[in-house]
């Protein structure tokens, strides 16, 4: 599937409600406008690709609201070339507007299916993150440590295993919550044995869960 000029102006309206909603950086924003959000869809939902709404995307995941994937991003005040985690590689659209800010990204996901689609398609589309299959409550201690850390599915708690792989003033940016109602935090790691966490509004996410899927696929 081609990315249309009629798909372009869709995405142009899309990002013009999202900085309406309070999106004011303009590295995120021209981010999104220039990922095309119908190709990370299935074939059932292309239609709807531009509306600000998360949709089933397989494995019992979703890809999430484009206004929550600014706003997670914004969260993570990313430089270029910053090293980044991404734990929920899900469709791969947000890592697509990673990628588009110039950060060195690495993703992991624990859902075989998803793991392979997004391994497929985002070289297709000039992406190429770091690919890895496994549970992203572990991290990737032995890649970190990382200036900011995104996860995109509901934590219980935070983390400690994650905290650790960041740097010194590192953010972690993951909504923490029942599997009915999450806050979105963000970790801040303040020195080798600190961190301060800031609450950022109220969100809903799929549930974060330990291990992998899909093994023997």
């Amino acid at each position: 599937m081609e990315d249309t000029f009629k798909h372009k102006g869709l995405r142009e309206k899309l990002v013009d409600g999202i900085r309406e909603k309070g999106i004011k950086n303009n590295a995120v924003l021209s981010a999104m406008s220039r990922v095309p959000r119908h190709l990370f869809m299935d074939n059932g939902f292309i239609n709807f690709a531009y509306s600000d709404r998360a949709f089933p995307i397989g494995a019992g995941q979703t890809i999430s609201q484009p206004y929550t994937v600014a706003f997670q991003t914004d969260c993570l005040q990313l430089k270029r070339f910053a090293k980044v985690l991404e734990v929920g590689t899900g469709s791969g659209y947000q890592a697509a507007v990673l990628c588009e800010l110039g950060v060195t990204l690495y993703t992991i996901e624990r859902q075989r299916e998803l793991y392979e689609k997004a391994q497929k398609l985002l070289p297709s589309l000039g992406y190429h993150p770091q690919f890895f299959f496994g549970d992203g409550y572990k991290g990737l201690p032995t890649y970190g440590p990382f200036d900011g850390i995104i996860v995109t599915a509901g934590a219980t708690t935070i983390p400690q295993d994650l905290v650790k792989q960041l740097v010194v003033g590192g953010r972690m940016v993951i909504p923490v919550g029942t599997t009915q109602h999450q806050v979105m935090k963000v970790v801040i790691r303040e020195s080798e044995n600190e961190y301060s966490v800031e609450e950022r509004g109220d969100f809903l996410f799929v549930p974060m869960l330990p291990g992998v899927a899909g093994q023997n696929r």
